[in-house]
């Protein structure tokens, strides 16, 4: 039997139960299952003045767990581990998350930024891989609204579920233009698991983009509750996709981007691999595949530095 063990908060009940039964150590050890050490470690370093009490110790022991974790050298190793997620475009903050998930490595984002600069100043391209946002932001007056489409449900229809996040099945969707002439991109997200899944349009055409939400998500036709999405008129088949996922679609209202505030931000993600202007139609599927592949395999802070594939 080890000489020390990590006790969980039942066995800590348990111990303070049997003291006050009046046992002595070495019978509590063999009660609990533990070596006699840990009973006599429990009790001299997590008791209070006024007594032994298991909950409060459960936190002391926690609390020191918490500020003794272990103290890594930033070494050859961890450099690759960091420079191997960044050239993945994972962000910093990312990096720093899945390595104390996975590892137990506290790592700041502003080390990496240090590496980062010093690789730049030394000829490197790290830098590159980093996430570029834009300062500007799109004015309601760049897209305009195109009125009425038939028999369309407003998100305020919508059930409140949907707002909660908490099930897997609620998707939101868009179009991601191309250059002039360029098609696009169908961009899905579920709002629980940030999983994305893209497809090619080549036109705006309603009955080319019904048949391309069907298709992306036809392998997750279980899983679809719900898809909302903007008013363009390339959605006015919006029935047909319904039907074909048995699932309920909504419209967001009009210049309202943040009810789709994951898909926009998904998009913006997107740009990075697909600039504006690019041509969508003459992508490779193996390159959409591969972009479609790093967001989901990519830890996101809202999920706890899980990924969506997780």
């Amino acid at each position: 039997m080890k000489e020390y063990s990590q006790l969980t908060l039942p066995q800590r009940y348990e111990i303070s139960a049997l003291k006050k039964a009046g046992h002595t150590q070495q019978r509590i050890a063999q009660i609990v299952g533990v070596h006699p050490a840990t009973i006599s470690r429990e009790l001299r370093r997590n008791r209070s003045s006024s007594g032994y009490h298991p909950r409060a110790a459960h936190e002391q022991m926690q609390q020191r767990h918490r500020h003794k974790r272990r103290a890594y050298k930033w070494t050859a190793g961890w450099r690759r581990q960091v420079e191997s997620k960044l050239r993945l475009q994972w962000s910093p903050e990312q990096i720093s998350g899945w390595l104390l998930r996975h590892h137990g490595f506290s790592l700041s984002h502003e080390r990496m930024y240090q590496h980062l600069r010093a690789d730049r100043a030394g000829g490197g391209s790290l830098y590159a891989h980093l996430r570029h946002r834009s300062g500007s932001r799109r004015s309601p007056s760049s897209t305009a609204y195109k009125g009425d489409l038939p028999n369309r449900i407003s998100i305020d229809d919508r059930p409140p579920i949907v707002e909660e996040k908490t099930r897997i099945g609620d998707w939101e969707g868009d179009l991601m233009m191309g250059g002039q002439g360029g098609g696009a991109l169908a961009t899905l997200v579920d709002r629980k698991s940030r999983w994305t899944r893209l497809q090619r349009v080549h036109t705006k055409q309603a009955e080319e983009v019904a048949d391309t939400l069907i298709e992306g998500l036809k392998d997750h036709r279980e899983k679809v509750h719900t898809l909302t999405v903007d008013n363009g008129t390339e959605f006015a088949q919006h029935e047909k996709v319904a039907k074909a996922l048995k699932a309920d679609l909504y419209f967001a209202h009009p210049y309202c981007a943040w009810e789709r505030g994951l898909n926009e931000n998904t998009n913006g993600l997107l740009r990075q691999y697909f600039a504006k202007g690019t041509n969508c139609k003459i992508i490779s599927d193996a390159k959409i595949r591969q972009v479609e592949k790093r967001l989901n395999q990519r830890p996101r802070k809202a999920l706890g530095f899980r990924t969506p594939q997780e």
